[in-house]
């Protein structure tokens, strides 16, 4: 009998979970973990909660004498050096007003000056990885309601050159709620593979 490799397609990988929501243990965080506990155990997972990197307010250096950003602070550093080191970034962000968290919509924004910043190479860097979303929201069932915020995501992979790996999506508004998402935890089971 011949057993399944579950480590077969993911030698070298490195995922990123960045987590976006206002509260910790919610269900997009919850939906998240259980599609990592899919992931062979060899493979490395770094899980960094947006609230406790605080980015600064954004500001465009594109059209300034500069044309750079002025020095990164330690969380604009720690969080640029965790995304280039990831193969796979999963942005795990609830369902806020039709779209991504403000603290998630702040990160991105940054990736603007990362472009531009020297030496840094940002995009030729992360083109050919793989952007994942995860969400979880009430009425997530609905057609349509979170086509904001995978818009905003698979577009951001194609301009970035990055594959888009698709959004794991749940039901739910209390924390726990997920955890009855029967659709949603199978999804999970398979959304890396």
């Amino acid at each position: 009998m011949i057993e399944n490799d579950r480590s077969s397609g993911f030698e070298g990988r490195r995922f990123l979970f960045l987590l976006g929501s206002g509260r910790e243990g919610g269900n997009t965080e919850a939906l998240a973990r259980h599609a990592a506990a899919q992931l062979p155990q060899d493979v490395p997972q770094r899980w960094l909660r947006l609230s406790e990197h605080p980015l600064p307010p954004f500001e465009d250096p594109r059209h300034t004498a500069t044309g750079v950003p002025a020095e990164l602070t330690a969380s604009e550093r720690l969080l640029l050096d965790a995304t280039l080191d990831a193969t796979d970034l999963v942005i795990a962000s609830p369902l806020y007003w039709y779209s991504v968290s403000a603290s998630t919509k702040l990160y991105f924004d940054h990736w603007v000056n990362w472009l531009v910043l020297p030496d840094a190479d940002f995009k030729q860097r992360m083109n050919g990885r793989t952007l994942w979303g995860v969400t979880a929201a009430n009425g997530a069932a609905k057609p349509g309601i979170t086509d904001s915020l995978t818009g905003m995501l698979s577009a951001s992979a194609e301009y970035m050159g990055m594959r888009w790996g698709g959004a794991l999506l749940g039901q739910g508004n209390a924390p726990g709620d997920v955890e009855a998402d029967n659709d949603a935890l199978l999804a999970a089971k398979s959304f890396f593979s």
